[in-house]
């Protein structure tokens, strides 16, 4: 049995966004995990933005870590991700279901970002009897790996679901101000507390800066990915984009709403978008030959029931969740904010509150402490500390009470 994992932070230093715990986080997990759970060194990759001798964490060098972990994996090894940074969201598209109403992302240093979708993708290559733990600090984090049964949490669990899910931009820039405001006035007066969500409004102005283009805007944030990223970008961005390219298509054809989606692209020229469109939806993907046939078969079949009869979506679902090996542990709601903390203004005691706190847990247990037990302690500890956001836990029903990271 391997055990590899991959250990992303972002800090984001000299930008807008630039927070303080995120590194540290990662190497407080490092050390977790090679002194109590007996990860090998050799066996880990680190990705950090404030160090140039490692692997930058970019949106394609992220995703190409999260490739090699999954390609080399066999039944039985256990995979971990730690994901330190900003995340943000992207209201869903019209004609999509998403249980939150939004696309939840993480956001690397070069803000190229990785989608709730992505990361379903990336779990459902994983080779059966193997286990996936994400472990996400970060805004918004509830829901990262798309189509998760949510075990303890708010974000898609009916009967406590937030009242208003409106994805206005403006009520939710106005929601994290309030937040942010409540995570000030909790907090002891010498430490410092920023969230870690990233507006769109603050990633349009980095996007600006890092491009030199200035017509960028936060409603057309996926065309502008595409446009700036091109095949390195989501492979959520280019299906959609892709979508765009078709109703482009049908309209020059005769057909309506060709104009309305010419309006939608604006001065990007159709012949760009065909260039840099990567059908594949990741260039990786030729190397998904090595992953269980079976396994493979099964959630096709669970995917080929969409679009049937209520009975049989339910039946699939059902399946998925017997089926699902990933494990996400989130540092909040989809609709909440994490903090970077940043006691005495000392970056070099700075921490994410979610991951000071499993931190903590796995070291005070000896890393004897199940996925439940874990996300129910820290949303206590957070509470006690002064912290408003609650960790939720999706996963298989067999995995709510399996041991964290062992298999």
């Amino acid at each position: 049995m391997a055990k590899r994992a991959v250990l992303i932070g972002c800090n984001y230093p000299g930008t807008k966004a630039e927070l303080r715990g995120c590194i540290n986080d990662v190497w407080r997990m490092h050390k977790c995990l090679t002194n109590i759970y007996g990860f090998s060194e050799k066996d880990i990759i680190v990705l950090i933005d404030t160090d140039r001798s490692y692997t930058q964490p970019t949106g394609k060098n992220v995703r190409l870590a999260l490739s090699k972990l999954i390609r080399s994996a066999k039944s039985g090894d256990v995979l971990f991700v730690h994901y330190s940074g900003h995340g943000t969201r992207l209201p869903a598209e019209l004609d999509e279901e998403d249980t939150t109403g939004y696309d939840e992302c993480i956001v690397p240093t070069d803000m190229n970002l990785i989608t709730d979708d992505d990361f379903r993708q990336f779990v459902d290559k994983v080779p059966r009897g193997c286990k996936i733990t994400i472990v996400s600090d970060c805004c918004h984090s509830g829901g990262l790996i798309e189509a998760t049964k949510e075990q303890i949490g708010d974000s898609t669990n009916d009967h406590e679901a937030p009242q208003n899910n409106s994805p206005s931009l403006f009520h939710f820039t106005n929601f994290l101000h309030r937040n942010m405001e409540q995570q000030d006035q909790e907090q002891e007066e010498d430490t410092i507390v920023k969230n870690r969500s990233l507006p769109l409004s603050t990633l349009t102005d980095i996007l600006k800066e890092k491009s030199g283009k200035e017509d960028i805007e936060p409603g057309k944030m996926r065309h502008t990915l595409f446009n700036i990223f091109g095949e390195d970008a989501s492979p959520r961005v280019k299906k959609f984009m892709n979508s765009v390219i078709s109703k482009l298509q049908q309209g020059r054809s005769g057909e309506s709403g060709g104009h309305r989606i010419m309006g939608l692209v604006g001065d990007l020229a159709q012949h760009l978008f065909e260039q840099k469109l990567d059908e594949d939806d990741d260039h990786d993907h030729d190397h998904d030959h090595d992953h269980d046939l079976d396994h493979d078969d099964e959630r096709a079949n669970a995917n080929a029931t969409r679009g049937g009869s209520k009975k049989e979506e339910n039946a699939a679902l059902i399946k998925r969740n017997l089926l699902d090996c990933g494990i996400l542990l989130s540092g909040c709601q989809s609709d909440q904010t994490s903090a970077d903390a940043c006691p005495k203004g000392n970056s070099e005691t700075a921490y994410g509150a979610f991951s000071n706190v499993i931190q903590g847990i796995m070291e005070e247990n000896d890393g004897a402490v199940t996925n439940r037990e874990l996300v129910l302690k820290a949303r206590a500890m957070l509470k006690r500390q002064g912290f408003s956001q609650k960790p939720g836990l999706y996963c298989s029903d067999s995995n709510v009470n399996a041991p964290f990271v062992l298999n």
